[in-house]
């Protein structure tokens, strides 16, 4: 029997899961980029990170702070090293757990009495391994091959945090940005229109305005006094979720000033890409572990359907004496071979079997849908990329005329030709004119975080996983 075991222990490790194979992402090889001009460039993504990105050095600071003290991202390491110690633990059931036991036997009785309460003393030193499962049809490995792609792919969920905090951060900052420009406009605004209603007041005092006037006047001064309590609430709300983010109260130095002062801090990342890029999303590398997990768990249950071999062996020592417990002839070995065989399980094989392949059905249809909605994050993101430029150039010459019409509107009223409703129309151009280049600029700066988000940012992966085993 001993001289079986190296043959034994040599057959074990044939696997009986299936080849892997990458399922086809069920996308296009390539998508509209909106604008031919996008088209140009279909190279591999570049290896760039947030910095390269975003140019702003406060914003970077931030960043870098909520990366340090996030508690979601803390959560998530957690988790790598939970998984890990599991892939560990899986990886050990497949080698022989060697014990060693020592103790001492002393016995008092009556010489009368039954022969096994004798008086006496015995000694043992023992060394073996206990029910150790001879992998032979890869049962134990394709656990451990399940427990490893398990523990990769909380690695690749602890990059897609960390690339989501980064875009939320971003995004928290400049939303911040653009209500402090909102919040300013409105202030300007409220200034104007309060200058406004008192020489309304005025003129309706001396008899050269009606009170319509007057109640016209103060219309935009209330909109404006309605949107100014409004967005110090919106800069109070941004201003704690930009601290819940990065785990501690941002600096009053980091935060921005007006969305005018930190849009243009940005760079461009290349569009027109080759679609296959989505296959180092984190999440889209995510969902390929998982299927690989799948895929292991069904050689696990298929190797149900097998015999299962243990063995217990034993040697060691045994002695009357103390003293001659090391000699030669104290030395004693035991071997005890094990084989079980399923015969009538009442289908449960069979069911653990159907169940493992459906996980894998599922997993591929997780993995497919994993693509298509990195796909889709992208067309969507640079959609709005390719003609972001165009309506922020058109809201910005919109602002400009409405800009213009006032001035020449307020000297047409002044000289009695325009009407005062002509007056309010155009201050209330103005003001929605104004507050809609801000939120543009708000739309283009953000479009460059969803872009740098759906693209899986700087947290590149090898595209082709380390291969798992075979179908042996």
């Amino acid at each position: 029997m001993t001289a079986g075991l190296p043959a034994l222990l040599a057959l074990a490790g044939c696997s009986l899961a299936p080849a892997y194979h990458r399922p086809d992402p069920a996308i296009p090889p390539s998508w509209s980029a909106g604008a031919p001009d996008l088209r140009a460039d279909e190279a591999a993504l570049p290896a760039v990170s947030y910095r390269e990105i975003f140019r702003d050095p406060h914003l970077l600071a931030i960043i870098g702070q909520a990366l340090a003290n996030n508690q979601d991202l803390r959560v998530a390491l957690a988790n790598v090293a939970a998984a890990r110690a599991q892939s560990r633990v899986a990886q050990a059931q497949i080698l022989p757990q060697l014990d060693v036991t020592a103790g001492a036997d002393v016995r008092h009785g009556e010489a009368g009495g039954a022969s096994n309460n004798l008086p006496g003393k015995s000694y043992a030193l023992d060394g073996g391994l206990s029910g150790f499962e001879v992998d032979l049809f890869g049962r134990l490995s394709n656990l451990s091959t399940a427990a490893f792609n398990e523990y990769l792919g909380t690695e690749a969920a602890l990059r897609s945090a960390r690339l989501t905090l980064v875009a939320q951060v971003a995004v928290t900052y400049l939303t911040l940005a653009a209500d402090r420009s909102l919040l300013a406009i409105a202030v300007d605004t409220e200034d104007s229109a309060t200058r406004s209603v008192e020489l309304t007041r005025v003129r309706l005092a001396g008899g050269l305005a009606p009170r319509t006037d007057l109640r016209q006047a103060e219309t935009i001064l209330s909109q404006a006094q309605s949107d100014k309590a409004q967005l110090t609430t919106q800069v109070a709300q941004d201003r704690a979720e930009l601290d819940l983010l990065v785990g501690a109260p941002v600096a009053d130095a980091d935060l921005p000033a007006a969305i005018e002062t930190v849009e243009g801090l940005r760079a461009a990342i290349p569009a027109g890409l080759d679609s296959r890029i989505l296959l180092r999303r984190p999440d889209v590398v995510q969902a390929e572990y998982a299927l690989r997990a799948a895929n292991a768990r069904i050689g696990a249950a298929r190797a149900a359907f097998f015999p299962t071999i243990s063995l217990t062996a034993v040697a060691g020592l045994a002695s009357t004496a103390l003293s001659a417990l090391f000699t030669g002839g104290a030395f004693n070995w035991q071997v005890a071979p094990q084989a079980t065989l399923p015969i009538f399980d009442g289908g449960a094989n069979r069911g653990n079997l159907a169940f493992a392949k459906a996980e894998r059905d599922a997993a591929t249809a997780k993995y497919q849908k994993a693509i298509q909605t990195a796909f889709s994050d992208v067309a969507t993101a640079l959609a709005r990329r390719a003609t972001i430029d165009d309506q922020l150039a058109a809201d910005t010459r919109l602002e400009a005329a409405a800009a213009d019409t006032l001035t020449l509107v307020t000297a047409r009223y002044q000289r009695g030709i325009d009407t005062y409703l002509d007056l309010l129309d155009a201050q209330r151009t103005l003001y929605q004119a104004r507050r809609t280049v801000a939120n543009t600029r708000l739309v283009r700066a953000t479009n460059l975080v969803a872009v740098y988000r759906a693209l899986g940012g700087d947290q590149l992966v090898d595209t082709l996983p380390p291969p798992t085993g075979n179908g042996g």
